[in-house]
C-alpha cells in the first residue's frame, strides 16, 4: 500500500469533529461555491451567445452575398442569383442552405401615425424552420402558385404601433417612382427582441411582390443568404465562397454586419473569463491556507517521520493526498450546486430580464457539457498544482525541534 495515501486516510479519519474538520469544511464549501459560480456563469454566457446569434441567424443567415455597391441604402442592387453557388451549394461542404432575398423601403399608414418599414422579400427557399422560433402568433406566409402572396409577417413592435392583429389588412406604400402601394394581410407576428435591427422595421413578405414592383424577372433578387452547417465553420465557408465569387459580388459575414451585437457578446465572454480567473485565485489561496494549517497541526508527526527516515517527498505527498481529497469533494458538491441551479433556471425561468435591453425575456442556459468538463479539469489541475507550494515547508522542518513542538 502507498504509505503517503495510507497516512492521509488515517489523518482524515482522526480529524473528524476537531478543528481540522472545520478547516476541511470551509475548504470544501469555498471550492464548491467557486466551481458552482463558474459553471453557472459559463452556461449563462453560452446561453446569451447562442440565443442572440440564433435570433440574428434565423433572419439573416450566416453569410450574405450582394451586388457590390457604394450606396448605404437598405435596398440592394439587383443581380441574377442563379449562380453556381445557388444551383450547387453542396460543392462547398460547410454550406447547409442558400436562399434568395431582397429589401425595399416603404411605410405603413396607421390611424394616428405613419410608420417607416423595410419589406424583406423571401421565396419558397426561405428557411422557415430556423425562423419558426421567432413566431409568436399565426404562421409564415403561404406562397402562391401564380402571381405573388398577399400575406406578410410583421413584428410585435410594429403590430402594437399600428394596432394590427392576425388577419387584419394593412396598406404598405413603397418608395419608388411612381409610388405604389399594396394591401396585404397579416399572416403572422414575430418577435426577436432585437428591436434596433429587426423588430422595429422589418416585415417579411413574398419576394415575387418586389420582383413585380421593380419589373425584375424571376431570376433576379437583391442577394443570397447562406447558412452553414456549423457556426464554427463560418470563417472557412466565407473564404471559400469569396474565392468562387465574381468580382462584382460582395461577400459579407453577418457577424460583421451586426458587429455591435457580436462585440457585446465578446465583452460578456471576457467578463466571465475574468470572473473565472478571480474565482480560481481565491480558491487557490484558500487551499494554500488550509494545507499550511494542516502542516502546522502535524508538525510533530512530520518530525517523527523524518527521524524514522521518511523522505520529504513521502511526507509532502501525505498533505497533497489530503488536499486532493478535499478538491474531489468540493468538485462533487460544486457540480451538484451549479448544475442544479442551472437546471432550475432553465426549467422555471425564475430570473427575468428586460427584453429591450438584453434581447431576451429571461436568463438563458445553454447545456455545453464540454465547458462543464473543462471547468472541472481546470480547477482540479490548477488547485492540485498549487498544493505543492505550502507542502514545500516540510523540507525545512527540523526533526528534533518538530518532535518537541507543542
Amino acid at each position: 500500500m502507498n504509505l503517503s495515501y495510507f497516512l492521509a486516510q488515517r489523518i482524515s479519519r482522526e480529524q473528524k469533529g476537531g478543528f481540522a474538520s472545520t478547516i476541511h469544511t470551509i475548504a470544501i464549501v469555498t471550492l464548491s461555491i467557486g466551481l458552482a459560480a463558474s459553471i453557472v456563469s459559463f452556461l449563462i454566457m453560452e446561453g446569451f451567445q447562442t440565443t442572440v446569434k440564433n435570433k440574428i441567424y434565423s433572419i439573416s443567415a450566416n453569410i450574405l452575398i450582394t451586388k457590390l455597391s457604394l450606396s448605404n441604402s437598405m435596398e440592394e442592387q439587383p443581380f441574377n442569383f442563379n449562380i453556381d453557388l445557388y444551383r450547387h451549394p453542396e460543392k462547398i461542404e460547410e454550406i447547409r442552405h442558400v436562399q434568395e432575398f431582397s429589401h425595399k423601403a416603404g411605410l405603413i399608414k396607421a390611424d394616428d401615425d405613419v410608420l417607416g418599414i423595410v419589406f424583406k422579400g423571401v421565396s419558397r427557399s426561405f428557411d422557415q424552420v430556423a425562423f419558426e422560433t421567432n413566431l409568436l402568433e399565426g404562421s409564415f406566409i403561404h406562397f402562391s402558385d401564380s402571381g405573388y402572396s398577399h400575406e406578410v409577417v410583421i413584428s410585435k413592435v410594429i403590430a402594437d404601433k399600428i394596432k394590427a392583429s392576425l388577419g387584419d389588412e394593412i396598406t404598405v406604400h413603397f418608395f419608388q417612382n411612381p409610388p405604389r402601394f399594396r394591401k396585404l394581410t397579416v399572416a403572422g407576428i414575430y418577435e426577436t427582441n432585437l428591436s434596433d435591427y429587426f423588430d422595429s422595421k422589418i416585415i417579411i413578405g413574398d419576394l415575387a411582390l418586389l420582383q413585380r414592383l421593380n419589373n425584375w424577372p424571376d431570376s433576379v433578387a437583391g442577394g443570397l443568404e447562406v447558412y452553414v452547417k456549423d457556426i464554427a465553420n463560418v470563417e472557412q465557408a466565407y473564404h471559400q465562397i469569396g474565392e468562387s465569387m465574381d468580382f462584382d459580388l460582395y461577400v459579407e459575414k453577418v457577424s460583421e454586419k451586426f458587429i455591435n451585437v457580436f462585440e457585446w457578446l465578446g465583452l460578456v465572454s471576457r467578463q466571465v473569463k475574468i470572473l473565472l480567473g478571480v474565482i480560481i485565485i481565491v480558491v487557490c489561496m484558500n487551499m494554500i491556507s488550509v494545507i499550511l494549517i494542516l502542516v502546522m497541526e502535524r508538525t510533530q508527526m512530520i518530525g517523527l517521520l523524518k527521524a524514522m527516515g521518511a523522505q520529504d517527498k513521502v511526507i509532502r505527498s501525505v498533505f497533497v493526498y489530503q488536499g486532493m481529497h478535499l478538491i474531489a469533494r468540493g468538485l462533487f458538491f460544486g457540480n451538484v450546486l451549479g448544475l442544479g441551479l442551472s437546471y432550475i433556471q432553465d426549467t422555471f425561468k425564475i430570473i427575468k430580464l428586460n427584453a429591450h435591453d438584453y434581447y431576451m425575456a429571461y436568463v438563458p442556459i445553454s447545456w455545453d457539457w464540454t465547458v462543464v468538463v473543462l471547468l472541472n479539469v481546470l480547477v482540479f489541475v490548477v488547485v492540485t498544482v498549487v498544493l505543492l507550494l505550502p507542502t514545500a515547508i516540510v523540507s525545512r522542518v527540523n526533526p528534533i525541534r518538530a518532535i518537541r513542538f507543542d
